[in-house]
């Protein structure tokens, strides 16, 4: 690490301010070798310098001001300087050139959130909640990042290390001094740690399921026949007309998907296409998409027109709901009422069946209050992995620690305890960071956008 990275760390498009990092033992000198003001390598630490760029013929780019923070009082614990330019992708694309012509290379994808890894300022979970603030959808899924960078979860692990650690050094000394006879006084003690550590870890893959719902968001496909209030319901959810409304079946043809925010709770909402029998080619292929979305969603809210009588149509779409999480709504019940809640508990007894008329705003309080029972309730101090290759860690641990518990019940020799404890922590070393191959973490960062 060496080498002096530099990227632009500010979202593309014209804004006040755009911001050139460089990161690196010699980005001070880099910086100052197209800075003219006072002598950046003169500043003590976080510095702000006022002055301009310029290009080897000494005509000015920008006005800038730089901010200097030595190591190892910044982000990558390395030497950092911001150029803090105007936000025109024009000049940042000049002064991000001229920081490459004096001696600086392009940075790769999350290659400074890397080097702070790297240089130990934050874990592998601290490493990956920094992706998370950067895009989450919600205030609260904000929060529970936020709470993840600030290291809930990595506290949480090294707690559960610490524990283990102090379980299989009571069985090493046991094993290194048996004269003491001690086997059954700490055989019972280990046990017993082993299962709180279990109960934890156990907690952590449970919350995994929730902290996903907040990174990605409930995928949540609106299903139904042509004309029942589908789009009305986007709009309803999105607070703008962000689909088209019309009394001419068959509008939306293919699925709309938009991010909407439900008690703090980030939801993937899609529209589909009314599901109907049709010979229009177009109208078909969003037929199609509308039955996939519904065959994968994690949440089905499903539209029958309460002015219609049920036909035909609306039974293949109770086919779709079969062994689904769903919410049934009756919507348009501000109109001649036909169909009517007894019906549809007919066809799903064990379903909720919500009345809505959408545009009465009838009901929608019921709709929001049903979906966030539906989620649960998520405390967003919660500690939790974030990805499938961090739950297989936590599976492989527990697996560990349970069979040094069935060494234990078997009266196996402890030093086999003891073999299944060093197991145990060898994952919780991969899942923070400690030891944990090249490739595993090219791929985490790689996740990353340029400049973070």
């Amino acid at each position: 690490m060496d080498e002096t990275i530099s990227a632009i760390a500010t979202a593309p498009g014209a804004a006040g301010v755009g911001i050139i990092r460089l990161s690196g033992k010699d980005s001070i000198e880099i910086a100052n070798k197209i800075f003219s003001g006072k002598s950046l390598t003169e500043v003590g630490d976080k510095a702000l310098v006022y002055g301009h760029i310029k290009n080897a013929e000494g005509n000015i780019i920008d006005e800038v001001i730089a901010l200097v923070m030595r190591a190892p009082k910044s982000y990558t614990r390395e030497n950092v300087v911001e150029l803090q330019c105007h936000g025109g992708s024009v000049v940042l694309r000049e002064v991000l050139k001229l920081t490459y012509m004096a001696g600086a290379r392009p940075a790769e994808r999350g290659e400074f959130t890397k080097r702070a890894f790297l240089n130990g300022r934050i874990d592998l979970t601290q490493a990956q909640a920094v992706l998370d603030v950067i895009q989450a959808k919600t205030s609260a899924a904000l929060t529970v990042s936020q709470n993840q960078l600030a290291g809930t979860t990595s506290r949480t692990i090294k707690e559960i290390r610490r524990a283990i650690i102090n379980s299989a050094a009571h069985i090493e000394a046991t094993i290194d001094f048996p004269e003491d006879d001690l086997d059954d006084v700490v055989i019972g003690e280990v046990n017993q740690n082993i299962s709180s550590q279990i109960a934890k870890l156990e907690e952590l893959m449970t919350n995994q399921a929730k902290g996903k719902i907040l990174r990605e968001g409930l995928e949540t496909a609106i299903i139904g026949k042509p004309n029942v209030g589908k789009s009305s319901l986007l709009n309803f959810f999105a607070k703008t007309e962000r689909a088209i409304v019309t009394d001419i079946p068959g509008t939306t043809r293919d699925s709309i998907e938009e991010y909407v925010n439900v008690g703090g709770i980030p939801l993937k909402i899609i529209d589909t296409a009314g599901i109907r029998n049709s010979v229009n080619t177009v109208e078909q292929i969003g037929i199609e998409r509308a039955k996939d979305y519904a065959a994968r969603a994690e949440l089905i809210l499903a539209l029958f027109d309460g002015s219609r009588e049920l036909d035909d149509e609306d039974e293949e779409i109770f086919k779709l709901l079969t062994n689904r999480n769903v919410l049934i709504l009756l919507t348009k019940i501000d109109l001649n009422k036909v169909t009517t809640v007894n019906r549809l508990k007919k066809k799903f007894p064990a379903a909720q069946i919500i009345e809505v008329s959408l545009k009465k705003g009838t009901g929608t309080d019921k709709l929001l209050k049903a979906i966030e029972n539906k989620v649960g309730n998520i405390d967003f101090e919660m500690s939790f992995v974030r990805d499938e290759r961090e739950a297989d860690l936590l599976r492989r641990i527990v697996k560990h620690l349970r069979d040094a518990q069935l060494t234990i019940k078997n009266n196996f020799a402890i030093d086999f305890v003891s073999i299944d404890l060093h197991a145990a922590l060898d994952c919780l070393s991969e899942l923070t960071g400690e030891s944990v191959s090249e490739d595993i973490l090219n791929e985490i960062f790689s996740k990353f956008c340029i400049g973070k």
